[in-house]
């Protein structure tokens, strides 16, 4: 396995946590902005990698008239002045294997949406591409089963990471094992934790549910069980976002979560050593 992870002109080992945050989906270019800004001001304040995040296309929503994000080419576009001007590494999820061509010219890491992935031709394809690789686990997987997906990108790049989300449980419902982090540690590749996703109620009506109340519990077990980093998605008025508006925190929340999270993940580093 590879001791170290590429996220653009960073190099990550073991000992800096990895942030995975940002907006659902780039709803306009200036707000996507002072989001970056204001996650890697907090970021650097505490010594961690963060990674921003921000879909250009939604392509699983609920309703075919569910706002999807700007496209590829105009959300590469902001993206890229995202990292121009905040200088941070960026992320976006892509769907196939030729938007993973086409977006790996711009993004430094690719994300596998949790639904795709057991997509073998995407996974090898974004592999391919050389640049890191954040897969999704499925909700409808075991986490042992990763394995395969896994050895499916190790093959071409073992610049991988792994993001656990929950699973499914009965109708419109996620439940998250603890245990699944520990099991998906034994793979080598960083674990990271999706705390905002993982508290979806998906389906059920025009759009998914979300029990939003429930992100901190959550992230701060997932700290104690021992991850490498955490996912947040993040905005200054969620009951107003274009997506995900029951799930995400509060952007003026998450440097106080962060703050427990990284105590306990401290704590528990420390106990291991």
């Amino acid at each position: 396995m590879a001791e170290t992870i590429r996220l653009g002109s960073e190099t990550v080992g073991k000992d800096r946590f990895i942030f995975i945050a940002g907006p659902c989906v780039i709803e306009n270019e200036e707000q996507t902005l002072a989001i970056a800004r204001t996650l890697a001001d907090l970021s650097r304040e505490r010594g961690v990698l963060l990674v921003f995040k921000a879909s250009y296309d939604k392509a699983n929503r609920s309703s075919l008239d569910s706002y999807r994000g700007p496209g590829l080419q105009e959300g590469m576009r902001i993206l890229q002045r995202v990292r121009a001007e905040v200088k941070i590494p960026i992320l976006s999820d892509v769907h196939s294997p030729e938007e993973a061509e086409a977006a790996a010219e711009y993004l430094d890491c690719l994300q596998i949406p949790a639904f795709l992935s057991r997509q073998t031709e995407l996974l090898t394809s974004a592999a391919k591409t050389g640049k890191a690789v954040n897969i999704k686990k499925g909700q409808f997987m075991a986490p042992q089963d990763m394995g395969r997906a896994l050895e499916k990108m190790a093959a071409y790049n073992e610049n991988i990471l792994v993001t656990e989300r929950g699973y499914s449980f009965g109708y419109n419902n996620l439940v998250v094992d603890m245990r699944s982090l520990a099991i998906l540690r034994r793979f080598g590749y960083p674990v990271i934790f999706d705390a905002t996703h993982s508290v979806q109620l998906p389906g059920g009506g025009e759009q998914s549910g979300g029990e939003r109340e429930f992100v901190p519990v959550l992230a701060r077990a997932a700290a104690g069980a021992g991850i490498d980093g955490m996912f947040m998605e993040t905005h200054p008025e969620p009951s107003v976002a274009l997506s995900d508006s029951a799930t995400m925190m509060k952007l003026d929340e998450v440097a106080k979560l962060l703050d427990v999270i990284l105590t306990i993940h401290r704590a528990v580093k420390a106990q291991a050593a």
